[in-house]
């Protein structure tokens, strides 16, 4: 088996367990690692390092670097033994979660697509550990990632040294479906010669120098992928929406029949809305996405996928072994590339993608917050988004009109934190409609957005709050601050937006 997988000869030397692989991380080093939300990430070593520190209560405080959000064998069980000072750039683990919000990790939420490019440049500490997955090592001693690329060929080239996990559950068929390119450093960057999503432009291994591994662990621990929420009526109605838009902008003239690439985030929405173009008479679609969920091999099965480029498959655990068990069929149709690639802004707008992603709640005139609860609480992250919403040729946002079981509304005159603002948001998608915010000044932004996508339960008061803004305030965009606030502050202190919604706001002091 160990030479099936390692069959550069010289490098069977390095073979070792997790425990002793783990030595080799120290007090105040930097660690990045491979992953992207959660998949091809390592998982024997961190867990081995989690023990020794827990054993020994030897002090280990890390600056964890990893492509997207990771599985609890790493941020999770280092989250729990207090290893992790620093991280980013995109995080979806509970403890690690907790760590954030109490302080105890210092985290910087970024863009994806500028992490390997804040690695290349210097502006991070230089990497001590590259700590990576792979499904097989060549001849020549390259690196055959598994599930996931994200920042891995970055990593391997300006780490001190690499460890890297062969994982065995990852199937040998992975072998082909990837696509490494990085760019060179400004003044020497050059344009990025992808002119179709199915292009491939690179070498299906990561380059490695040898010299630089230090270890190399067999592992056979799977992907700790996450459940995906069943396809429900309210999803279904977006999916909807969102089918009848792009329908009437083919009837436009605006996008071709087939529609251009798209982009999907990542979730239980973003793959229900995807979803939705099973049943959509639109064919030979193409992806040109950051993840490959569910809903991607339902179109697959369905003969509707031209290609699909991301840089990585995360499925649910169901969805995984449909891939695992259908992997000739799928791996013709799917390409994986570095995320500084699946999310860069030249070939975005180049490929004139069509961004669908999600939010936590948007305010009347177009800005969304993706991140933080309530303002402060950090959720994820702000993902990929960003690289797509603000390059895209239409970016769109989903989100159900409430949550909380309707007791808090995801439209609000104020976003609690505003991720992605009014200047790069143009469709609002609920299960009520869809707003086009297209050309429109931010008053003709709110009626359009509170008309089409707010609750009934909270479309009153909105508007309430927007006539006495008009009134008040006559400026460009107008905004009382207190009352635009107190629809946060009224949940928090009575978990229930909707009490005295309209009433309050026409009192003066909701």
């Amino acid at each position: 088996m160990s030479q099936k997988r390692i069959r550069n000869k010289q490098l069977l030397t390095k073979v070792t367990n997790p425990y002793e692989a783990s030595l080799l991380i120290k007090h105040g080093m930097t660690v990045a690692t491979s992953g992207f939300t959660p998949s091809g990430y390592p998982k024997a070593v961190p867990q081995a390092l989690a023990r020794r520190v827990k054993d020994t209560g030897e002090q280990m405080k890390l600056f964890l670097i990893t492509g997207a959000s990771v599985g609890d064998e790493l941020d999770g069980t280092w989250a729990k033994e207090g290893i992790i000072d620093r991280r980013l750039p995109y995080q979806t683990q509970n403890d690690c979660r907790d760590g954030i919000n109490c302080g105890s990790i210092k985290y910087t939420d970024m863009h994806l697509s500028h992490v390997s490019q804040y690695i290349s440049y210097g502006f991070l500490k230089k990497i001590d550990i590259a700590l990576v997955e792979a499904a097989a090592i060549t001849e020549e001693g390259h690196l055959i990632p598994s599930t996931s690329v994200g920042i891995t060929p970055t990593i391997i080239d300006k780490a001190e040294k690499i460890i890297i996990e062969i994982n065995t559950s990852q199937p040998l068929e992975l072998e082909g479906i990837h696509d490494i390119y990085l760019p060179e450093n400004p003044p020497n960057r050059k344009p990025i010669p992808i002119i179709n999503a199915w292009d491939r432009i690179g070498t299906p291994y990561i380059p490695v120098d040898k010299e630089k591994i230090a270890a190399i662990v067999i592992t056979d621990i799977k992907d700790n992928v996450r459940p995906l929420a069943k396809v429900n009526d309210v999803s279904q109605k977006m999916a909807k929406n969102l089918i009848n838009f792009l329908e009437q902008e083919i009837k436009d003239g605006r996008i071709p029949k087939n529609l251009l690439p798209l982009q999907s985030g990542v979730g239980s929405v973003a793959n229900a809305v995807l979803a939705g173009l099973v049943e959509s008479s639109f064919e030979n679609i193409q992806l040109y996405t950051e993840v490959i969920q569910d809903s991607v091999f339902d179109l697959i099965d369905a003969g509707k996928v031209k290609i699909a480029s991301s840089t990585s498959i995360t499925p649910s655990k169901e969805g995984l072994e449909r891939f695992y068990n259908n992997i000739s069929k799928y791996r013709e149709k799917i390409i994986l590339r570095p995320q500084e690639i699946s999310n860069n802004p030249e070939v975005i707008r180049r490929l004139g993608v069509i961004a669908l992603n999600t939010a936590i709640e948007v305010d009347i005139y177009g800005n969304v917050n993706s991140t933080n609860i309530m303002g402060s609480r950090m959720m994820n992250g702000i993902g990929g988004s960003g690289d797509f919403t603000r390059n895209s040729y239409i970016s769109v946002f989903a989100t159900q009109s409430c949550a909380k079981g309707g007791n808090i509304s995801t439209i609000v005159p104020m976003v609690s934190h505003n991720d992605h603002s009014e200047h790069d948001v143009q469709i609002i998608v609920t299960e009520q409609g869809v707003a086009d915010l297209r050309g429109l000044c931010p008053k003709e932004r709110a009626r359009a957005i509170i008309d089409k996508c707010a609750n009934p339960d909270y479309k009153d008061g909105l508007y309430d709050y927007l006539e006495r803004s008009l009134s008040k305030k006559k400026g460009h965009i107008p905004i009382l601050l207190d009352e635009a606030l107190s629809w946060h502050e009224r949940f928090e202190k009575t978990g229930n937006m909707k009490v005295d919604a309209g009433k309050n706001s026409q009192k003066g002091n909701s």
